[in-house]
């Protein structure tokens, strides 16, 4: 019953992809740590961590086909054929994932070569999610009314004027229910819709695979380089690896503040905008508004991408305040891909600790704009403050 649930090495996040690529060609020995994070508390029925098990065990047959590399090919350039060929060759190794259950607790971690558990995580995340729902809450709404849904939302959207993409693999309801989301936002969505973060979806709904780099990639530099130097080091390298592609910077690793006192002109002008994924986005549109113009660079020629726990009225206000200011879009995630029925799930896995080429396992830590996001040792992210002096 739990075997194959996923179908595709693409079923995953763009910006795994894009991240293993830069980590292969410029960190191929270090390794990493990765923990699930229950932030809902979610109580996990008896023979879950065996049936998450078997699923884990049946990814070890996923791999590259070769419509799926062509579509790599022919969408996304930057992606070089020595990667596409490495992941035409990759396969996932189970025994990467340990996984445990202690009465209605789940425990599952991931470690070894950076450049091969960085695929671990979204995957995971959704078939626990799917998982989940078959064992402890099986009832959802049936397609046509998710469709229904989905398409009232995109309309809103669209009604709105601003471009959507959708960000929902990890905490997706189900495979299922994503491919049905998928099917509404393609049918109804256009002039709106612009995209999937899922590689998989985007190539069978024929749209644009969305994503740049995640939280641990910033995390990674400063296990390597110290935390000073994590923001502008890890660009420089992103630099490095896409030579102007891919320029959508992430600004909340050690917060945004922090961010933009390395975010110099040239990164200003290099990166195409700035992701937004904590904190008040309306407070963070006025600051990045303003960080562009002290650099002398006119906000509407940038984009900002909100992504943060959107919902209908959170994008209205959104657009709202930054229409005609600075260009912007918007990933939305759980809202369209787990809104059939059953309470979405609030679940996180992260990077715990690095191990850079010859180095020692060093704990990494995230400061975002919001405090409650913070994930790592209290004493780590106490260091972190100190050093890059946030209050």
């Amino acid at each position: 019953m739990h075997r194959n649930l996923l179908t595709s090495i693409l079923d995953n996040d763009f910006y795994k992809f894009t991240m293993q690529q830069g980590v292969i060609r410029l960190f191929p020995y270090a390794k990493a740590r990765y923990q699930f994070i229950n932030r809902g508390g979610h109580a996990f029925p008896p023979g879950f961590a065996q049936a998450l098990r078997e699923a884990v065990n049946g990814m070890a047959e996923l791999q590259l086909r070769r419509e799926e590399k062509h579509f790599l090919q022919r969408t996304c350039p930057y992606l070089d054929p020595v990667y596409l060929d490495f992941l035409e060759g990759y396969r996932y190794n189970p025994e990467e994932v340990h996984i445990e259950q202690k009465g209605s607790e789940l425990l599952v971690r991931a470690e070894g070569l950076w450049y091969r558990t960085i695929l671990w995580e979204v995957p995971l995340m959704s078939l626990i999610c799917e998982l989940y729902y078959q064992l402890a809450d099986p009832a959802r709404e049936n397609d046509e009314e998710v469709m229904r849904r989905t398409k009232e939302k995109i309309e809103k959207y669209r009604a709105l004027g601003v471009t959507v993409a959708e960000f929902g693999t990890r905490r997706r309801h189900s495979y299922a229910v994503h491919r049905v989301v998928m099917r509404a936002l393609k049918e109804y969505g256009t002039g709106a819709f612009i995209g999937s973060s899922n590689v998989h979806m985007a190539m069978l709904h024929q749209t644009k695979p969305i994503g740049t780099h995640a939280h641990e990639w910033f995390m990674f530099h400063a296990a390597r380089y110290g935390f000073k130097m994590s923001n502008a080091l890890g660009l420089e390298h992103w630099v490095q690896v896409y030579r102007g592609d891919l320029g959508i910077a992430l600004s909340d690793t050690y917060t945004t503040d922090v961010f933009f006192r390395q975010f110099d002109k040239m990164f200003s002008k290099l990166f195409d905008g700035v992701r937004h994924d904590s904190g008040d986005p309306l407070l963070f549109a006025d600051k990045v508004i303003a960080h562009y113009q002290q650099m002398g660079i006119d906000p509407r020629s940038k984009t900002i991408i909100f992504s943060d726990g959107l919902n209908y009225e959170k994008v209205a206000r959104i657009a709202e305040h930054c229409r005609h200011r600075i260009g912007m879009s918007f990933g939305i995630g759980t809202n369209l891909t787990n809104d059939a029925g059953p309470t979405a799930m609030n679940i996180v896995i992260k990077m715990t600790e690095a191990c850079p080429q010859n180095g020692e396992w060093t704990p990494v830590v995230k400061l975002s704009d919001e405090p409650g996001k913070y994930t790592g040792s209290e004493k780590m992210i106490h260091l972190a403050k100190t050093i890059l002096e946030i209050d």
